[in-house]
């Protein structure tokens, strides 16, 4: 949908304008959302910092939890190292025993100023600002623990296992009440991955009984503050698509190909948005940029004429690994929005 100016003129919609007409019901986008370009992250909160400021490239640390955090200088990314040796919990009956929850109250409750004035600098015409939340409360679970016993307790232990959950969310709803009391983002990304490339970790009863509201507990705050809520998963997550909807995502960002999207897009009916549809696979060392323009023309082709899609590689935040990737993909769906839409 083009704007008529105040001169009658036909003018774009905003990346902010056209992103918010994709994810509506009855929305009408002038052209496709190109990755992360319609946000603007804000950097500097003091949460983030204290939670996850102890990742620094070529150091080992330990993170607010107790948890072995290992980032190699040649590694893209922390690592969480957990075995049986060094897990927190060492018996889930007993976990009260061994958990300390970290206090972001008394730890964050001041701080807030770089991270305002990097919010204020966002043109918010253009702009959504954006806060990233990482670790969500499956991945919190799977840190205190082996990724084995974490799996093996949801069957064996399932009281226990609310028990810990319940703790978790607290957490992470103060985490997003600092968010929300102190900077007041326009979305925020809610990380938590909840299966591989081609599956669910767990049955898809099993994520509800223990997942799914505890997340609407946290979504419902969200919305309840005007905040949009992106919840970033680069998983198998069809079959509870219609569940991450129920709960209040707007955004389910990071949808593998592996997914059916068509197939999902149309049991939605609107109801969720889905970033994603590229292949990761494609930012490697070496990639051509006819291999990379390829593998984003087949998402475009496959899914471009979706509603409520948003062509994206599936990272759970702006930016490429190799950086020299991301200019190529943005430029393809610039070409495929020119071609198309006119825009």
């Amino acid at each position: 949908m083009k704007k008529q100016s105040i001169l009658g003129e036909l003018t774009m919609l905003t990346r902010r304008e056209n992103l918010l007409e994709t994810i509506k019901p009855d929305g009408k986008p002038d052209r496709l959302t190109n990755c992360y370009t319609a946000f603007k992250p804000i950097g500097g909160d003091p949460v983030f910092q204290y939670v996850r400021g102890n990742r620094i490239r070529g150091t080992n640390s330990y993170d607010r939890w107790g948890t072995y955090i290992s980032f190699p200088e040649d590694q893209p990314a922390a690592t969480p190292i957990v075995t049986a040796e060094n897990q927190i919990i060492q018996d889930i009956e007993e976990w009260k025993e061994y958990v300390k929850v970290p206090d972001l109250r008394a730890n964050c409750s001041e701080g807030w100023e770089t991270a305002l004035k990097n919010k204020a600098a966002i043109d918010s015409s253009e702009y959504l600002s954006m806060t990233i939340m990482g670790t969500g409360i499956f991945e919190q679970m799977h840190m205190l623990m082996t990724f084995e016993d974490t799996l093996c307790s949801l069957l064996t232990n399932p009281d226990e296992v609310h028990e810990l959950i319940d703790v978790i969310t607290e957490y992470r709803l103060t985490y997003m009440k600092l968010i929300v009391e102190n900077l007041h983002p326009d979305a925020i990304l809610s990380h938590d991955d909840f299966g591989s490339k081609t599956s669910l970790f767990m049955a898809p009863e099993t994520w509800r009984e223990f997942f799914k509201e505890p997340y609407r507990k946290l979504y419902d705050y969200l919305h309840a503050n005007n905040v949009l809520v992106v919840h970033h998963s680069d998983s198998f997550c069809e079959p509870i698509a219609g569940d991450l909807a129920d709960i209040g995502v707007d955004i389910w960002q990071g949808v593998l190909p592996t997914n059916d999207i068509p197939a999902i897009t149309e049991k939605l009916g609107g109801r969720m948005a889905l970033m994603g549809g590229i292949d990761s696979a494609i930012d490697h060392k070496g990639a051509t940029e006819a291999e990379i323009r390829t593998e984003v023309r087949r998402a475009l082709d496959a899914y471009g004429s979706l509603p409520h899609f948003l062509p994206s590689y599936t990272y759970g935040g702006p930016g490429t690994i190799f950086p020299e990737v991301e200019p190529v993909i943005l430029d393809e769906i610039d070409r495929y929005n020119k071609e198309r839409f006119g825009v």
